[in-house]
């Protein structure tokens, strides 16, 4: 199993990453290209995705008709809502499968930049000046502020419960904890990926409401 995880997984993004910083000589850009690469790739995801979670928005009403129609009938309620998602193509759990999908690589990718990177560059700097081999608190800030930003758009705009309100100010915090700990090349992955993310939101949530 650790065989086809390396084989699969591990030594493309490695191979990727090594091409880029022959080329960039920088290993920051290296991991912002390695990063484009990557999420173009899941970009079909992401798409159908949003565009689900887009459509269930729409949809609120109707499920929660549904919830106080069958309120006392779980069974029923269920077939209800399945229904009401069969008829309007929608997976439910696209979100969920998304985050299937990336988890292994999330790992492949720590896996790289804290075993691989050492081996192989002898000095991990982004533009000359940022030690990616240790934390940084300006990319930890930027990613922060970035997740904040990324949380935000990807908000339900019907979202009223406190939960939902909190969220976009969780995440940065869950950010700063976890970056402070780790590399700041990990660190520069995700603030790329999220910067990634909030454009790719933009982008989608303007091509769904053309299609509107």
């Amino acid at each position: 199993m650790k065989s086809l995880f390396n084989t699969i997984l591990y030594q493309p993004l490695f191979n990727l990453l090594i091409f880029f910083y022959q080329h960039l000589h920088d290993l920051g850009l290296a991991i912002i290209f390695l990063t484009i690469i990557i999420r173009l790739v899941l970009l079909p995801f992401f798409y159908k995705s949003a565009k689900d979670q887009a459509i269930i928005q729409k949809l609120a009403p109707k499920i929660k008709e549904i919830q106080k129609n069958h309120k006392d009938d779980i069974s029923t309620q269920t077939q209800a809502m399945m229904a009401l998602y069969k008829e309007h193509k929608i997976n439910p759990l696209s979100s969920v499968l998304l985050l299937i999908i990336q988890l292994p690589i999330l790992i492949a990718l720590y896996r790289v930049f804290l075993r691989g990177i050492p081996g192989i560059v002898a000095r991990p700097l982004f533009l000359g000046l940022i030690d990616l081999a240790k934390p940084n608190i300006f990319i930890i800030t930027i990613a922060a502020i970035v997740t904040f930003w990324q949380t935000v758009i990807s908000m339900p705009k019907t979202a009223k419960n406190k939960q939902m309100f909190l969220m976009p100010l969780m995440m940065p915090l869950w950010i700063v904890i976890i970056l402070r700990l780790l590399p700041s090349a990990v660190g520069l992955y995700i603030l790329a990926s999220t910067l990634f993310s909030v454009i790719q939101q933009i982008i989608i949530n303007k091509s769904l409401t053309l299609k509107e």
